[in-house]
């Protein structure tokens, strides 16, 4: 093993610890939206409840995806291709479950971010809720395949 290949799993080591901990705090605030649940107004308490789940929720999609699978496909001594085409070749070689899956974890991720008005994030807590399901078990995947590879 190379000396840049020890670094990249170094990377990969803090990576994952960094994704273990958003992963634990995206499902502590899953939790607690899902006992909010819905209504016909929120406090503000509840909107910023809301607003840190959609944060966690993007904040761990990122680091993930483009931390995380980036590095192990380094680790592959794979080529650099399109974000589309690397959850593409992700899913065949197994590292993820699902390119569709992780393609709506983004695109809902992305409408996060340029969501202006507060109240609309209200509209997306039960998708991004459904998402957060998806995008844990594809980590779930992904942690069984740097496993298997004791990297």
């Amino acid at each position: 093993m190379t000396n840049k290949e020890k670094l990249t799993i170094q990377l990969l080591r803090e990576e994952l610890d960094l994704l273990d901990k958003s992963v634990r705090t995206l499902k502590l605030s899953v939790s607690k939206c899902m006992q909010i649940g819905r209504k016909e107004e929120y406090s503000f308490e509840e909107m910023e409840s809301f607003d840190s789940l959609t944060s966690k929720f993007g904040r761990t999609s990122d680091l993930y995806t483009q931390k995380v699978i980036r590095t192990i496909w380094i680790l592959l001594h794979e080529p650099f291709i399109p974000f589309i085409d690397l959850l593409n070749q992700s899913e065949k070689m197994k590292l993820i479950n699902s390119a569709d899956q992780l393609l709506e974890v983004r695109d809902l991720r992305n409408q996060i971010t340029h969501e202006y008005i507060p109240e609309a994030i209200t509209g997306l807590v039960p998708e991004v809720i459904e998402k957060c399901d998806h995008l844990l078990a594809n980590i779930n995947t992904t942690l069984e395949f740097v496993k298997q590879r004791n990297w």
